[in-house]
């Protein structure tokens, strides 16, 4: 069940600007010890949310990587979701309505601020692991670049230190998608879901690739009235919306454009130069939005990181779907 910290107090955000106001959601698994080492915390991507057994299969189980039975997990919604946290469908105490387009701009250094919030709100010092896949490891470098002694070990699965132009370009062609929803920008909850649809059906594309989507959306007739491919799409676009807005989804992937670990810290290279866990680096030998290459230079530039690779035809969506590989990868790393 989700639980939520209230801070009562301004929260300034990195692009000027501030909220008056900031409400975390965040899920906890397991119990912290007597000396609090055992804490591990997960950060999430771009839709889920902070109940990591809800979206991240066969991982919060016991015998696996993230065991409640020995571990303090720890999750927390980020900046701008549907899931809880302060976002655009909450209400604006300076108006008494919904924040919608209104919403101020944040980066992922905010999310990271809201995280180091609730850490010092729930006691905890040192993290045991700090775990991030995707926009989630995006966060997760980012805090430990900010606080290298906090932390023991990190986790990056398929992620980057800095949103590249490829990622950035994804992120504006599914922007466009919303935006030429013309109910996009009405003040309203359900404003912009055909765009966000829309959106939602372009990211799917480069998650899967082309190796995933062969292999699972083949046509079972010869000359199909729809294809399987098609309805694919025009499921995932409408599941979103039945679960998500646009406004949220429009916000955070502004954020994820101005990820950055070397901004203000003399580049990329210095600041992972200063990075002090024992890292461990996942690429994923499909992904086509960080790709392999790109993760073994992430590797190359984290002192004494490991690297490893978990061998998918599901592109980035690998590391939710290969939970077995995942989990032999990782469980070892904790553990030692």
């Amino acid at each position: 069940m989700a639980q939520y910290f209230e801070y009562d107090a301004p929260f300034p955000l990195e692009r000027g600007g501030e909220l008056p106001a900031l409400r975390i959601a965040y899920h906890t698994y397991g119990r912290m010890n007597a000396a609090g080492d055992n804490v591990v915390w997960v950060c999430h991507a771009l839709t889920a949310n902070s109940d990591v057994a809800d979206w991240w299969p066969h991982t919060v189980e016991k015998g696996r990587f993230l065991d409640p039975t020995r571990y303090f997990v720890v999750c927390a919604n980020i900046l701008g979701s549907h899931y809880g946290t302060t976002g655009p469908l909450h209400v604006n105490p300076a108006t008494g309505e919904p924040w919608y387009g209104d919403f101020p701009h944040f980066t992922i250094r905010d999310m990271v601020a809201a995280h180091r919030l609730l850490a010092r709100e729930l006691g905890i010092g040192r993290i045991a692991a700090l775990v991030g896949s995707s926009v989630g490891g995006f966060q997760a470098v980012e805090w430990a670049v900010e606080e290298p002694e906090r932390f023991e070990r990190l986790i990056l699965i398929a992620t980057a230190a800095k949103a590249s132009p490829w990622t950035i370009a994804i992120d504006e062609t599914q922007r466009m998608a919303i935006e030429a929803d013309t109910t996009f920008g009405e003040r309203r909850d359900d404003a912009g879901m055909k765009g966000l649809a829309a959106a939602r059906a372009i990211g799917l594309l480069t998650y899967r690739g082309g190796e995933g989507y062969n292999l699972t959306q083949q046509d079972r007739e010869e000359l199909p009235q729809e294809h399987r491919a098609s309805t694919y799409q025009q499921y995932q676009g409408e599941k979103l919306c039945r679960r998500y807005n646009a406004y949220s989804y429009y916000a955070i992937l502004d954020a994820f454009d101005t990820h950055d670990v070397g901004r203000g810290r003399g580049g990329v290279a210095a600041a992972l130069g200063g990075i002090r866990a024992r890292t461990l680096v996942v690429g994923i030998t499909t992904d086509m939005i960080f790709t392999p290459r790109e993760m073994r230079e992430l590797h190359d530039q984290i002192p004494g990181s490991l690297y490893r690779e978990i061998d998918s035809p599901f592109g980035h969506d690998g590391f939710l779907v290969e939970y077995e590989q995942l989990d032999g990868i990782l469980s070892p790393f904790m553990k030692h």
